[in-house]
């Protein structure tokens, strides 16, 4: 299967996987929107409730003050003793402060305000009737305050009040009944809600887990694509980044054959061509009058001339193939290169070389990497101060150029410097390892690390870091 057509499978699975995804979201707000209703309306019942208890309480509060006061005042009527008036007095005050309390639970309940209203009408009446008893009885108008008292004034004030106080009770029992039947309501609804929103849940999530299901068959399709095209990428890179190597392996070895056909070139044609004009001079000394000034200063001119020449010519060649490396072996090669390149460039250059035992062309490698090192040195680094080391393990052979210069940040190394490219490339290509460590100011460590066989184990340890 393509992956066009596997992509003309997934896309209407996706489309139903997002049509699961909205019902799972508008079944969460449902349960939100019922839980919020069931929650306001819950706290309204239960205000409801509080409202219709606390009600209760006060009426209830208010009739055995009423009582209280009856008692007292009918102790003192028949006694005359003063201490009877003391509970009088304190259910009397009691009262106003429960009529007050009553009319603040009620000024939001027109209906139970009125009834209020005749309750406290009543109260009043009855609280006249027994300050007027008790006044009577103070006068010592012993007729008159007996009649009161034998007459039905004062029951018929009190059954008023009990009635009046029933019915708002009775009110309260019906907003606390009211306030329990509208949470029983609240928790129907919201059993109901949570179960539909349950269902629809359910049922999304039923969805999801099938076209999930779908849609992890589609990706293991396309991934199994997907793996058996990166790996034919990835061989396909393979075999390319291999036949560059060679190619690179071949440019280098046909550079360095050029190399050391011109040296050879060079050292042959120019070398006699140098040595014959030489040899010309010498018998031309021989045979004119070397006493004039000008032809001595001439042939003096002539002579020092080809000695450049010939000079030219060998340190032309040493750069091209380095005879020192095949004739000297690597140790004294590298200490002629650091003592004409100090010469040269005018930089310190100290050297810490052991002797070590490695193929010609990883002797070669080592030569040409500091060899670069030290150009790059003389062009960018301006440097006082250069350590060139070759130390010998016994798995690899560790080679370090180090200067004390100005330093660069790797990380900003174009990918056309070519030099280090190169340089890298060179110690790769003899199964080595090259890394290059720098800082702005710190100067910089040009660090390589070749086996000691071509196909040998790389080292396990880092070798020594050498002194600036």
């Amino acid at each position: 299967m393509s992956l066009k057509e596997n992509t003309r499978i997934w896309l209407p699975k996706v489309r139903k996987m997002a049509l699961s995804l909205p019902m799972a979201l508008l079944a969460a707000m449902v349960l939100v929107g019922i839980n919020e209703t069931g929650h306001m309306r819950s706290q309204d019942a239960v205000e409801q409730m509080s409202h219709g208890q606390n009600t209760r309480k006060a009426v209830n509060l208010l009739l055995q003050s009423m009582l209280d006061a009856e008692t007292g005042q009918r102790g003192y009527l028949l006694t005359g003793n003063e201490t009877y008036l003391e509970p009088y007095d304190k259910a009397v005050a009691t009262v106003q402060t429960n009529l007050d309390g009553l009319r603040g639970l009620f000024m939001d309940a027109p209906e139970d305000m009125q009834e209020f209203a005749l309750l406290s009408r009543q109260i009043s009446r009855k609280l006249a009737e027994m300050e007027l008893s008790l006044r009577l009885r103070r006068q010592g108008n012993e007729d008159a305050w007996k009649f009161i008292l034998h007459t039905d004034v004062g029951k018929e004030h009190m059954e008023a009040i009990r009635k009046h106080a029933l019915e708002l009770i009775a009110r309260s029992d019906m907003h606390v009944k009211q306030g329990q039947d509208q949470i029983e309501q609240s928790l129907m609804l919201s059993r109901i809600g949570i179960a539909t929103v349950t269902v629809i849940g359910l049922l999304a999530f039923y969805m999801y887990l099938r076209q999930a299901q779908a849609l992890q068959v589609v990706n293991q399709r396309e991934q199994a694509l997907l793996e058996r095209e990166r790996d034919r990428l990835e061989g396909l890179v393979k075999a390319r980044t291999a036949t560059l190597s060679e190619l690179a392996n071949h440019l280098q070895q046909v550079r360095e054959d050029e190399r050391g056909h011109l040296a050879r070139e060079l050292h042959d044609e120019l070398g006699a061509l140098l040595t014959a004009a030489k040899l010309d001079v010498a018998r031309l000394k021989s045979r004119i009058d070397a006493n004039a000034p000008e032809v001595a200063e001439r042939l003096k001119h002539l002579t020092e001339t080809l000695n450049s020449g010939i000079a030219l010519k060998r340190r032309i060649i040493e750069d091209l193939r380095p005879s020192s490396l095949s004739n000297l072996g690597l140790t004294a090669a590298i200490e002629i290169l650091t003592r004409e390149y100090a010469e040269r460039a005018g930089i310190e250059v100290e050297t810490s070389l052991e002797s070590v035992q490695l193929p010609d062309a990883s002797q070669l490698t080592v030569y040409r990497m500091v060899q670069e090192a030290l150009t790059n040195i003389g062009k960018y680094a301006k440097a006082n101060k250069v350590l060139v080391s070759v130390h010998g393990y016994p798995t690899h052979v560790a080679v370090q150029v180090r200067d004390d210069g100005e330093g660069f940040d790797p990380a900003t190394v174009r990918p056309t410097s070519h030099g280090l490219s190169g340089m890298r490339h060179r110690v790769e290509s003899a199964g080595g390892r090259l890394s290059i460590t720098s800082r702005p100011g710190n100067g910089t460590l040009v660090s390589a690390v070749l086996p000691l066989q071509r196909h040998g184990a790389e080292a396990s340890s880092q070798p020594p870091s050498l002194a600036a």
